[in-house]
């Protein structure tokens, strides 16, 4: 009898990275990589598309962030699995993507060795964490724990409005990112409007610097100040 594998979402902006985690995959006889995505937008539409039942997802991807992406997915499919891939492993970062409901989160320089296992683990209904975060994991509950002040923090912004500062941190002007979105100059406006008031900014440099301080964009895009 056919072993079930567990079918495989990569989503991914840099192309050797994804080659290289879809070869790791493709060793493994219980996983199959059914589709690969290259931006946040596109690993929402192929996850409706596909249904994998799990998602790897890089934080810091065009267009839509590996973190917006997530909230989407489990918004419309929240019995699909997210595995969060980063470069970064500040508190900050684990603690939102717990808080959005993501099941695991593994440091980029060490995922090699345990992506494997992480997607089985998460696939029989368990969270993994790289070792390192899985620690200081423990020592906050340790110390959180009968703290009635602890509360999980979300983002204020709605899900269209984190994907209009995405798009306005990118260096798009108004008319790019309603070309984008698929949606008037003047609905762009009133989304960038109503995000500056909840952020208390009111200049794009400075919306660009919190989308690089919050892990929306990369510091690496080239962003051009409008």
């Amino acid at each position: 009898m056919p072993i079930e594998r567990i079918t495989v979402l990569l989503a991914e902006d840099h192309t050797i990275v994804r080659q290289g985690l879809r070869a790791l995959l493709e060793l493994e006889g219980d996983m199959r990589v059914i589709g690969e995505a290259e931006n946040g937008r596109q690993a929402v539409e192929l996850t409706r598309k596909l249904s994998p039942a799990l998602v790897v997802m890089d934080i810091a991807m065009p267009l839509l962030n590996g973190l917006e992406a997530t909230r989407q997915i489990l918004a419309e499919k929240p019995a699909t699995k997210i595995l969060i891939l980063s470069a970064h492993s500040d508190d900050a970062y684990v603690n939102l993507v717990m808080t959005l409901g993501a099941s695991g989160y593994l440091i980029k320089q060490t995922a090699a060795r345990v992506l494997p296992e992480a997607i089985r683990k998460i696939h029989q209904g368990h969270s993994f964490f790289s070792p390192s975060i899985s620690r200081r994991l423990l020592q906050q509950k340790s110390s959180q724990r009968g703290d009635p002040n602890v509360r999980k923090t979300a983002s204020p912004l709605t899900s269209r409005e984190m994907e209009v500062l995405q798009l306005i941190a990118e260096g798009n002007a108004n008319k790019e990112t309603a070309e984008e979105l698929n949606i008037s100059i003047k609905t762009v406006e009133k989304h960038r409007q109503s995000l500056m008031h909840k952020l208390n900014i009111h200049d794009t440099a400075r919306l660009t610097r919190y989308a690089i301080a919050t892990g929306i964009i990369e510091s690496s895009v080239q962003v051009t100040i409008i």
